[in-house]
C-alpha cells in the first residue's frame, strides 16, 4: 500500500455492564495505558483471531489444514503487516509475543484458581500441584 495512512481520530461508543468497564479500567491501569488505548489495542488483538470465510461468514481461529491446530500466525502477521507500513523484526516479535505473554498469564492464572498449578517464590516458578496438595 503506497497511500498514507489516515491518522485522524473518531469518537467511537459502546456501552458495557458497570463491573466489565471496572475490569477493564483495572486491566489498562496494569498496563499503564489509557482506556481507549486499552480497548483499541484489545479489539485489534481480538480481530486478529479471526477470518472472513468465502461465504462470508466470520470463522474463529485461524489455522489452516496445513496447520492443524494452528494459532494463525500467519493470519496475525499478514493483519499487522497490512497497515501499509514497514515493521522491523523486533516490532513484529514484540507484537505477536505480547498476545502469547497475555494467553500465558491467563492460562497460568486459571490454573492457579483450579488449584492445578502454583508458584514457588522459594522455587523461583510455576509447578504443578500434586495430588493431594
Amino acid at each position: 500500500m503506497s497511500e498514507e495512512l489516515d491518522t485522524e481520530r473518531a469518537v467511537v461508543k459502546t456501552f458495557v455492564p458497570t463491573y466489565q468497564k471496572e475490569e477493564w479500567k483495572r486491566h489498562a491501569d496494569e498496563l499503564d495505558m489509557s482506556q481507549s488505548e486499552f480497548v483499541r489495542a484489545m479489539v485489534q488483538a481480538g480481530r486478529r483471531g479471526f477470518e472472513v470465510g468465502e461465504s462470508g461468514d466470520v470463522e474463529e481461529g485461524g489455522s489452516s489444514t496445513s496447520n492443524p491446530g494452528g494459532d494463525g500466525l500467519e493470519t496475525r502477521l499478514l493483519a499487522l503487516l497490512d497497515s501499509g507500513e514497514y515493521l522491523s523484526w523486533d516490532q513484529l516479535v514484540e507484537e505477536l509475543a505480547g498476545d502469547f505473554e497475555d494467553r500465558l498469564e491467563e492460562t497460568l492464572q486459571r490454573l492457579q484458581n483450579e488449584n492445578r498449578v502454583q508458584y514457588s517464590g522459594r522455587g523461583g516458578g510455576y509447578t504443578v500441584v500434586a495430588d493431594g496438595e
